[in-house]
């Protein structure tokens, strides 16, 4: 009924022929069982609370696919200081030039999709989405809020013999004009090409920098310049350049700029107006899309922000928040898809 070791160490006897013949082995087992599953656990302890982790908890990066000191910057420099105060951490601006828009583009795409990169997209590297091939996708994209709206338009240099818009079409029909645009395919492209079609010998010339289109009228290496109002406020302002005409639905609504026609009253049927959204990569989590875009709502509605958007001669009602702004996108995309059909 019982089995008796020779090695009483090995065994132990019960009086109880239920209870049979225990090795103290067992619990020996269990007991490197519990302390292994402890171990494990305490592994796995920092990863629950990474994933747990109040956020944010380090600075988030600011992508500006342009150089310094152009709209784009000048969004994410106003909008990034106003933000670290509800996000509690520093937003740095990282400028990312190139490709239109595309080298900072490809840099938050190819982040990870966490939060804590977020991107300054802008009407003229958006307007590549009407490539046949274009370089990304509008899925790939969340836009958290359009911040900006501001009237693109035709500026020359104001010394020189363009004075009005019946003066640059008289002027296209005796030469070629050249026009400074971000780059081939953007909407100030877009809006030259559909002009040419009008019967306006326009052809667009593209420079990468700001800096480079705007000295390009006043340095005589190209006649125009496609430009927002507020981007040129200061040559505006010190009388070094003039707008000829607005891509517009209607008159702006500023002062300064009551008769300057819009496109539409001169017959062109373009209008593609500035726009900048900031915009984080698909794929981050909601919770964390949403308290970016509640951040971005509280800065649309600071007294900084709105003196900004009068500074740069913008639309006052520019903010369209998150659940408008795709809309607002698409919409945008689709004007600008048919006037490149209409320029055929």
């Amino acid at each position: 009924m019982f089995q008796i070791s020779k090695n009483p160490s090995m065994f132990h006897i019960s009086n109880n022929p239920s209870h049979g013949v225990q090795s103290p082995d067992v619990p020996r087992r269990r007991g490197w069982k519990s302390a292994a599953a402890a171990l494990a656990m305490t592994a796995l302890l920092p990863l629950s609370q990474a994933a747990h982790a109040a956020y944010p908890d380090h600075p988030i990066n600011f992508i500006v696919p342009w150089g310094a000191g152009g709209g784009a910057d000048l969004l994410a420099r106003t909008s990034s200081k106003i933000m670290e105060t509800s996000l509690g951490v520093s937003l740095p601006v990282i400028n990312v030039p190139g490709a239109d828009g595309m080298v900072g583009m490809t840099k938050l795409l190819t982040s990870p999709a966490d939060g804590y990169s977020v991107a300054v997209l802008i009407g003229d590297t958006y307007a590549l989405l009407t490539r046949k091939n274009p370089p990304f996708k509008l899925d790939q994209i969340i836009p958290l809020a359009v911040m900006i709206q501001q009237p693109s338009g035709y500026w020359v240099n104001a010394n020189g013999p363009l004075k009005t818009w019946d003066d640059l079409v008289n002027a296209a029909k005796k030469k070629t004009l050249t026009v400074g645009v971000t780059g081939f395919g953007s909407a100030d492209d877009i809006t030259t090409r559909y002009l040419k079609s009008k019967g306006i010998d326009l052809q667009s010339v593209p420079f990468a920098k700001p800096g480079m289109r705007y000295s390009s009228i006043l340095g005589g290496n190209a006649d125009i310049v496609y430009e927002q109002t507020g981007d040129v406020r200061s040559y505006f302002d010190s009388g070094k350049m003039r707008p000829l005409i607005f891509f517009y639905p209607d008159r702006v609504q500023i002062p300064a700029f009551a008769n300057v026609p819009f496109s539409k009253e001169l017959g062109y049927d373009v209008t593609l107006p500035q726009f900048r959204a900031i915009v984080v990569r698909a794929g981050t989590p909601p919770e964390r899309v949403k308290q970016l875009a509640d951040a971005l709502q509280k800065v649309a509605a600071t007294p900084e922000f709105k003196a900004y958007l009068t500074q740069q001669y913008a639309d006052p009602n520019s903010y369209i928040g998150m659940q408008g702004a795709s809309a607002f996108m698409q919409t945008w995309l689709k004007q600008a898809e048919e006037t490149i059909q209409k320029s055929h």
